[in-house]
């Protein structure tokens, strides 16, 4: 089969033959239809972040068709169209048993990151644990990008507790921004899109923005204020990650409210005990998500609820080509390579 594989960090991809795997008794024989690719990705080319061993398939925004099945599996049969859990989970500890399985201690392994071959190539197994079935009305490009963009704005918007009537700040309109937006509007609040492109601002207002703020032509908690009447906003959702994001969240917090970490870069931000002590600022970190938040996620986008944030649609082979408009910025919402 064919696979895109990462031989040396810093190098662009090798699409090559690679063997076809062949399904555990447990696991499913997966034909790729289409895999997402983000800035995830970006940071595995770079070696931050996962560093799995090389050579590796990369590629972790999977969807295709159950191709074969091993004699174990008993919910799956061939034709079936799935999306897939990403995570290898010990299944025993307590954070398994409860519920919050993406931070498990004992993870052996990430699709397409660590451990296991991921999406870009024609074929992948999966265990059956890890399978979602998704109706086959689901279009193959916003099937892939439910399980990254779509599970982790899901488990962000969940994390942040937002509520109707609240005002949530979400900093960075990508893929993970753009199911954001309309997760946090789906809970009733009034959104406020940050994000330093203007035509991710105009996207983010038809996604159902209320409000956008472009960080590179003002101070964002100086206009997050002024949009909420000296006030603050009562969640901020950061999806970038930077020392100046984090701050620009933390400065636009009214007294009680929460940030909320999503992306992450190598920048760090140092906190003023005092300042979040006396203003009783509350700090959470989110990955990814379970995988309710993934079947969740799926369920709101086949019954339309959500719009598809897929804007770059290219062929698999063109997999360097699509990572060098990743980089320049130029993907408006999600970019997925077709198979």
């Amino acid at each position: 089969m064919k696979a895109a594989v990462l031989k040396e960090f810093g190098k662009p991809l090798s699409i090559e033959e690679v063997e076809t795997p062949t399904p555990a008794d447990d696991e499913a024989l997966i034909r790729v239809q289409a895999c997402g690719t983000d800035g995830t990705d970006l940071k595995l080319l770079e070696g931050f972040g996962y560093k799995p061993e090389l050579p590796f398939t990369i590629g972790h925004e999977v969807t295709g068709i159950v191709e074969s099945c091993g004699k174990d599996v008993t919910h799956f049969q061939p034709g079936d169209h799935v999306i897939t859990y990403n995570f290898f989970i010990c299944g025993n500890c307590v954070n398994c048993r409860t519920h919050r399985e993406q931070i498990c201690p004992n993870m052996t392994g990430v699709l397409g990151a660590r451990g296991k071959p991921g999406g870009m190539a024609e074929f992948i197994t999966m265990p059956e644990r890890q399978l979602v079935k998704i109706p086959d009305e689901i279009p193959w490009h916003d099937a892939a990008v439910i399980c990254d963009a779509g599970i982790t704005a899901f488990h962000a918007v969940d994390r942040s507790r937002t509520k109707l009537g609240e005002t949530v700040l979400i900093v960075g309109v990508g893929g993970v921004g753009s199911f954001a937006v309309q997760f946090a509007k789906l809970s009733g609040a009034r959104v406020i899109a940050v994000d330093q492109s203007a035509p991710k601002l105009e996207w983010a207002k038809k996604l159902g923005a209320d409000l956008t703020i472009d960080s590179s032509q003002c101070d964002v908690a100086a206009e997050a204020r002024k949009a909420t009447n000296d006030w603050g906003v009562d969640c901020a959702i950061d999806i970038v990650g930077l020392e100046s994001t984090m701050r620009a969240g933390v400065n636009s917090l009214r007294n009680g409210g929460r940030i909320v970490i999503v992306g992450y870069t190598p920048d760090e931000y140092p906190l003023s005990g005092k300042y979040f002590a006396q203003n009783e600022l509350e700090l959470i970190g989110t990955r990814c998500g379970r995988k309710q938040d993934l079947i969740n996620a799926a369920h709101m986008i086949a019954a339309g609820k959500v719009q598809s944030i897929v804007t770059d649609r290219v062929p698999f082979e063109e997999v360097n080509e699509a990572h060098e408009k990743l980089r320049a910025g130029t993907v408006i919402g999600r970019l997925v390579l077709e198979m």
